[in-house]
């Protein structure tokens, strides 16, 4: 290994290690600031208490939009990567008229500012008469997170060698047959990848949520939204961290079931 090498691995590695930090730092704060015993936010935190998390969770409502942005989050990732990843075969394989304006279309969530696209599904909302329900948040929410799905999906179906479907359907196996036991399996990394981002944007989404909520309905984003134009205190940080103890838990869970690094390798 020359000099040159040496000294841009030791940039390449300060380098990954400041961007870790970087991420991490806020957690480290937030999680930090949650067990203060001051009742304002404070970091380093002054003593050590876990109040704030006791009265954070004998709330009722917090506990409920804790549900409610899960369930939210869940079904409409599944709904997302239902839709999406058909959309992405369409639009890659298929000879769809305008198949870059239909793309365009389904990608412009990511370009359109979330506030917009909330003020839009209001008035949808309201003309079919499912305003501030759950399937306005839902609707909403798929809306916003499968251009992530279909990105995603594009990017894994690009790299896809179509010879491996040929060579399955030459040894009899049928359309949906090769689908399940070749595409998908190949692709599976993608769709992963945009599910964990989809399922995070639609977690900690305020934008679009705002605009369909009601006193009983009221996702945890938005439910902290509320709190702190009214009061700045360490409970905030309580659940605030509580939702990244829960995100850590999910992504645990998921490579456990799943096996993240084995999807993202490809690997049986």
């Amino acid at each position: 290994m020359g000099r040159g090498e040496r000294i841009g691995r030791a940039f390449l590695t300060m380098f990954s290690v400041i961007a870790v930090i970087y991420f991490l730092l806020p957690l480290v704060i937030i999680i930090g600031t949650s067990f203060t015993t001051t009742a304002f936010l404070r970091f380093p935190p002054e003593g050590f208490t876990l109040s704030w998390y006791t009265k954070f969770l004998n709330d009722p409502s917090y506990l409920q939009s804790m549900g409610l942005s899960a369930l939210l989050a869940g079904s409409a990732t599944a709904t997302a990567a239902v839709l999406g990843v058909p959309v992405a075969l369409v639009l890659l394989r298929g000879e769809v008229p305008a198949a870059r304006a239909i793309g365009a279309l389904f990608l412009s969530p990511l370009i359109l500012p979330p506030i917009v696209v909330g003020a839009a599904l209001l008035q949808f909302a309201t003309a079919v008469g499912i305003a501030r329900t759950f399937w306005a948040l839902f609707f909403g929410h798929v809306v916003l997170i499968i251009p992530y799905i279909v990105r995603t999906t594009l990017a894994a179906l690009a790299r896809f060698n179509l010879s491996l479907e040929e060579a399955a359907q030459d040894l009899g196996a049928s359309a949906p047959e090769t689908f399940f036991l070749v595409t998908l399996p190949l692709i599976k990394p993608g769709i992963i990848a945009g599910a964990l981002f989809a399922f995070i944007i639609s977690w900690i989404n305020v934008e679009i949520s705002i605009f369909n909520t009601t006193a009983s309905l009221m996702p945890i984003p938005v439910k902290l939204f509320n709190y702190i134009q009214y009061n700045v205190d360490p409970m905030i940080a309580a659940v605030s961290a509580t939702t990244i103890y829960i995100a850590v838990i999910v992504v645990i869970l998921i490579d456990r079931v799943i096996g993240i690094e084995r999807a993202a390798t490809n690997r049986t």
